[in-house]
């Protein structure tokens, strides 16, 4: 079998121009940037009584914490966070707020297939509800329900848009978003919101304040105890007794010793330019502001910024040696060097732009491809974790399954085969990195061989896990 060349390959620019895209820029978060100095919460120092206890300030803490008082005013609930409310992948993403609870329709009708049209019509409603509390809770995120525009770069990738009913040949395609590799499109209008993911995170820790939720920062949590009836959340200064608790840490080892091979971090990396001149927004064109990406299984995610800075993400997807997270894997100069090129190949009217950020953030991925729910300690202690990448929305939902779970009332969404069944976990060390590894090398082969999986690619899926992004 034949490789060939990637249309990002075949079209790559001057090296020098990618080095001179990306000189002076700043290896930090935008979005945390553009925030500025944010509201800071007082660490726990002294122990203290909840109803409920919210381990972990990312979006999925800050919703079960904001829900948990919207249904009962009068819980007592308290929110503890390591570091800072929103810094990791909460702050860091490219706020891409999508319907889907299944990170899209192949991946939830191939492993729900019997329940995915309910999964569809939550995931929808579950938007719409989002929408509604970021607007009666006036969280300033800058919310723009855009829509997403699926783009053909190869050829083979056309006849995979063909069956949508909002197919774009290449001249419409190019009139939306004018790129020479754009071959063909699909416009997804209702299902993708984009928003501020720190303002995000920011504004809904406020808004918990606001409804009397105990927000504290810099509050590690270092274990868990059921004592008869109550859970004791410990952190190095004090202990908080409580009824109930929501785990939401995410990317980072569970406190849950039966969690620990449920997840595995993969680094995501992240370019944003300098805001557009008219001129080169003209170039461009890009008039629906719609949320952008690219049919590989090493794809690129793009969207336009408030004040018009082109966002550009993904392709490398870095499993750390051993798993281990570390900040010196943010700032990897050969994944940025290469966005910068795959961008400038994407957009050669906007040679001589400048990035001003480049940065990473660390993916809680789950062999499903989705979130996995469960709960502990007799049913006081419910967690989530393992989104792989769409967590803006499917956090809020899962914040209500959470809740479901320690009323200990059946409802719709705990009815959920998706919810009951756990997923494979990875293997130990260091058959994860052999592993994921390989998977990474077949999955970039096929894109160099017109999408045709290997044999590995194929076992993967006939044994569910199917990976794809």
């Amino acid at each position: 079998m034949t490789a060939h060349l990637t249309a990002y390959e075949r079209h790559a620019p001057d090296p020098r121009l990618v080095a001179e895209s990306l000189a002076g820029s700043e290896p930090a978060v935008f979005w945390l940037d553009d925030v500025g100095a944010a509201a800071a919460y007082d660490p726990l120092t002294a122990s203290t009584r909840a109803d409920l206890t919210v381990v972990g300030g990312g979006y999925l803490g800050l919703w079960a914490a904001v829900r948990a008082k919207r249904r009962d005013p009068g819980r007592r609930v308290v929110l503890l966070e390591a570091q800072t409310v929103g810094w990791a992948a909460s702050g860091r993403n490219g706020g891409f707020c999508e319907a889907s609870l299944t990170h899209g329709e192949e991946n939830g009708r191939s492993r729900w297939p019997e329940e995915y049209d309910v999964l569809h019509r939550l995931g929808a409603d579950n938007l719409g509800a989002f929408e509604a509390d970021v607007r009666e809770l006036g969280v300033a995120c800058e919310w723009e329900r855009t829509g997403a525009l699926s783009v053909a770069v190869e050829d083979h990738q056309v006849d995979w848009l063909r069956t949508s009913r909002h197919f774009l040949d290449g001249e419409q395609v190019r009139a939306a978003i004018d790129s020479p590799l754009f071959l063909a499109g699909a416009l997804a209008p209702d299902t993708t919101a984009l928003v501020h993911p720190a303002r995000l995170a920011l504004g809904l820790a406020r808004a918990a304040a606001d409804l009397g939720v105990e927000v504290h920062e810099h509050s590690a949590v270092t274990g868990l105890r059921r004592e008869g009836g109550v859970v004791e959340v410990a952190t190095d200064r004090a202990v908080v007794v409580s009824d109930h608790v929501v785990l939401a840490t995410g990317v980072f080892p569970s406190l849950l010793r039966r969690n620990r091979l449920m997840t595995v971090p993969v680094y995501d990396y992240v370019l944003v330019t300098e805001p557009l001149t008219a001129t080169q927004r003209a170039s461009i064109g890009w008039a629906g502001r719609q949320g952008l990406g690219d049919l590989a299984n090493q794809f690129h995610y793009a969207r336009l910024t408030a004040d018009d800075r082109v966002l550009w993400g993904g392709y490398d997807a870095v499993y750390p040696t051993g798993g281990r997270l570390h900040v010196r894997h943010e700032d990897r100069p050969e994944s940025h060097a290469r966005l910068a090129s795959h961008f400038l190949a994407t957009f050669p009217q906007l040679e001589g732009i400048r990035f001003t950020h480049r940065w990473a953030g660390a993916i809680d991925t789950s062999t499903q491809f989705a979130a996995f729910y469960g709960t502990t300690h007799g049913g006081r202690v419910a967690h989530a974790s393992g989104f792989t990448g769409l967590g803006v929305g499917a956090t809020r939902f899962a914040a209500d399954v959470l809740l479901d779970l320690l009323a200990g009332e059946p409802t719709e969404r705990t009815g959920l085969r998706m919810v009951r069944e756990r997923p494979l976990p990875f293997p130990p060390e260091p058959l994860a990195s052999a592993g994921i590894n390989l998977t990474r090398w077949s999955l970039d082969r096929a894109d160099h061989h017109e999408g045709r999986r290997n044999a590995f690619l194929r076992a993967l899926d006939r044994a569910g896990l199917g990976f794809d992004s």
